[in-house]
């Protein structure tokens, strides 16, 4: 039965290059509308998945689904889909309007209705009046403006941005954010934003997949993915995080876990386990504890002020548990490197996976 909320649809799609597999049968459906992102470390197979859907590749097995059709065979300039790419290509010698116009020029579109189209998606990026000027007499935010408004001026279904905003420095490429999630709300279309920086995943997507080694280890929410991690490469790779080795035990009818091979720091877990096991205990979910009576003693290794929280990286006393870091929010008094201080994990914060016995 058709999925009549799904525009792109991926069903067990792969790409092997020789002897290497660069997209290992990989399922995934992007709704119309949304914003969704595909982030994962350099070489995971991401970018190869983008250019499959876009036509640029071809699949080694699998097809790629565009509203119900196949597009296997269908070449890229058939398809309803239009790229950024991470390198802009705005032509140097074009005025930044025929540089939006010019795949308007190119697929037969009257003057009239070209200059139309190009003062409506200009304005939509905010550079109504910057028609004239030309690439090199811009910044870099606002070239990257005029290559959406190029993407975007044919109206394509779905828009494929691949990491459009990892040349910009840190605070541009946070202002592009807020200008993305802006045009594509006012265009209401799909977007597919490829990128190895989770913080501009979590911040831009209304659902993301994160993707290792060729495959999708998880589909879901910025939150649902940063609060209930698929595995312990999710937990680490989206955020901060802290990961534990132990041993899960049920004593009294609940879960208890011991940390490091010693097993001196035990903790309450929600999810019913035994035998070995990987935690995950991000580093907000820690507070400092009243009276020194915490669930474990650690010594502060370094100590960074933030502003409105502390970061701290602590060895715990006693325990055969390596380094971890710490946050702790509002104004507490600080503790200094050197010293040591008692911890307690935030209820139900811990997250538990079951590691294989192979």
């Amino acid at each position: 039965m058709p999925n009549d909320d799904a525009l792109i649809e991926l069903s067990n799609v792969r790409k092997e290059f020789g002897d290497v597999t660069a997209v290992d049968g990989i399922d995934l459906t992007i709704k119309r509308g949304e914003f969704f992102s595909l982030v994962g470390p350099s070489g995971c197979g991401k970018t190869t998945t983008l250019r499959m859907i876009s036509g640029f590749e071809s699949p080694t097995g699998g097809a790629v689904l565009l509203d119900g059709t196949d597009m296997t065979s269908v070449p890229p300039e058939a398809r309803d889909t239009n790229l950024v790419f991470q390198h802009l290509s705005l032509f140097p010698h074009m005025t930044v309007h025929d540089n939006v116009a010019y795949g308007l020029k190119k697929s037969g579109v009257d003057e009239v209705t070209r200059d139309e189209r190009v003062t409506e998606y200009l304005d939509l990026v905010d550079l109504g009046g910057f028609g004239d000027r030309k690439p090199d007499e811009l910044s870099g935010g606002q070239q990257q403006r005029v290559a959406l408004a190029r993407a975007l001026v044919n109206r394509p279904s779905l828009l494929l941005l691949d990491e459009p905003l990892s040349s910009l420095d840190r605070k541009l490429r946070k202002m592009m954010q807020v200008e993305l999630r802006k045009i594509h709300e006012k265009t209401q279309g799909a977007f597919f934003y490829v990128t190895h920086d989770q913080e501009v995943a979590m911040t831009l997507s209304d659902r993301l997949a994160v993707m290792n080694d060729g495959h999708i280890e998880q589909v879901g929410t910025p939150e649902e993915i940063y609060r209930e991690p698929a595995s312990p490469f999710v937990a680490d790779f989206i955020g901060d995080t802290n990961l534990f080795e132990g041993t899960a035990s049920i004593e009294a009818g609940d879960t208890v876990v011991h940390l490091g091979d010693d097993g001196d720091v035990a903790i309450s877990v929600e999810t019913p386990a035994e035998g070995s096991v990987t935690v995950s205990i991000r580093p907000e979910e820690f507070s400092l504890a009243e009276n020194g009576d915490g669930l474990f003693e650690a010594e502060v290794v370094e100590r960074y002020f933030q502003g409105d929280q502390t970061n701290y990286v602590v060895e715990p006393h006693g325990a055969d548990i390596d380094e971890l870091t710490i946050v702790i929010q509002g104004r507490n008094t600080p503790v200094d490197p050197g010293e040591r201080a008692s911890f307690d994990v935030n209820e139900g914060a811990p997250v538990v996976f079951e590691r294989s016995s192979a």
